[in-house]
């Protein structure tokens, strides 16, 4: 009885897929057809399912990284600062002779000639772009170099003045400055400089990365864009080293990069890489491979969502186009020799998740278990009862 019971439930739960026993994941069958699901509406896709070969890598690689210069576009330097609104401005006059209007009146030791010059307060240029200066009423200093500025004023006070000579000197150019927050020493806003000042300046300027470089973005916004890109790609690349323009805000984040290793792996974790990223066969070597006893090579498997216009490269036809993120799953064949070329080229990227499924004998394995833990008994008590009779 016992002999025809084995085959028997064996064979049943081959053939049920032995959901019930334990596992780390689905297989490989099971990812393959949920891809698409049937519904009496018709077919649903849940995913795309993608085999990765050298026309896929291609693909992958034709997306173009995110670049503070393809974005910005500044590789020349800054133009000449200008005075704007809520700079602070001093000035300061001079006569040519005493007792005019800004110089103080002939004293009688010869070896004096008396004042003849005067500070005018410093002034904060109002929203409407102008300052006041005695005897010249409110001069348009907006939009204005500082020299540009002092010929005006001069102008204004011919003829009220003994031959006035200006200096115009802006102490606190706030509207020619810059702002840096996040993970730096100190974030303060930086005035920028008259010869320019480029991303790493203003970052040493505050005093430097309080992380590690290697854990670190920059995040640069300028009017309406916002770029992100990886500090070591900007200390690595001069050409990413840009130049800075008024009123820009940079923040540095850390952001350490991380994947998922799960399934047949000997070491299922979370493991982390740095910002410059790395490869599915460095990803796999940190995961410390496939087990040999359990993993599927046929059945390794990366999730990841996809911008919906790097899958209508992929998948021209896909019906899950019509959102902005798409859910892929790329499967890679390490039994092929080809393969592991394919995953030394194939970048990953921070919150993926990699997945290797149990081989099919490894199935089978746990059925013979499960089988043999449940028939030992039946075995061993048959056995007694043909002893005793």
């Amino acid at each position: 009885m016992v002999r025809i019971a084995a085959p028997a439930a064996l064979l049943a739960c081959l053939a049920s897929g032995c959901s019930y026993l334990p596992a780390s994941g689905p297989t490989s069958r099971a990812i393959v057809d949920g891809a698409d699901v049937a519904t009496p509406q018709g077919v649903y896709a849940r995913y795309e399912l993608i085999d990765v070969d050298p026309a896929i890598i291609e693909a992958l690689r034709s997306r173009p990284l995110d670049s503070l210069l393809a974005a910005f576009g500044d590789y020349r330097n800054s133009a000449e600062p200008l005075i704007g609104v809520g700079d602070s401005v001093a000035i300061q006059v001079w006569e040519a002779g005493s007792g005019g209007l800004f110089s103080g009146p002939l004293v009688a030791d010869r070896f004096s000639a008396g004042s003849k010059s005067a500070q005018i307060p410093e002034q904060v240029v109002s929203r409407d772009g102008a300052i006041s200066v005695p005897y010249a009423g409110r001069i348009q200093v907006a939009g204005r170099r500082p020299q540009d500025v002092q010929v005006l004023i001069e102008n204004e006070l011919a003829g009220k003045a003994i031959q006035p000579q200006v200096l115009v000197t802006v102490s606190k150019p706030i509207s020619q400055s810059v702002t840096v927050t996040g993970e730096v020493t100190s974030g303060a806003r930086i005035p920028l400089s008259g010869k320019g000042d480029r991303l790493l300046d203003v970052i040493a300027s505050v005093g430097g990365v309080r992380g590690a470089v290697s854990e670190t973005y920059v995040r640069l916004s300028r009017g309406p864009t916002t770029v992100t890109v990886p500090m070591t790609a900007v200390v690595s690349n001069p050409r990413e080293n840009i130049f800075m323009r008024p009123n820009d805000v940079l923040t540095l984040v850390r952001d350490p990069q991380t994947f998922m290793a799960l399934g047949a792996l000997g070491n299922a974790t979370e493991l982390q890489f740095s910002a410059e990223g790395i490869t599915l066969a460095q990803g796999l070597a940190r995961a410390r491979g496939l087990s040999d006893v359990q993993a599927d090579a046929e059945g390794v498997f990366l999730y990841r969502f996809e911008p919906n216009t790097l899958v209508r490269r992929l998948r021209p036809g896909s019906p899950l186009l019509s959102t902005k993120l798409v859910p892929v799953v790329y499967r890679f064949n390490m039994r092929d020799p080809n393969g592991l070329f394919l995953a030394q080229a194939f970048r990953m990227r921070s919150r993926d998740v990699l997945y290797v499924s149990n081989a099919p004998f490894s199935e089978v394995q746990k059925v013979l278990s499960v089988f043999s833990t449940v028939a030992s008994p039946v075995t061993t008590a048959a056995s007694v009862y043909a002893v005793g009779r």
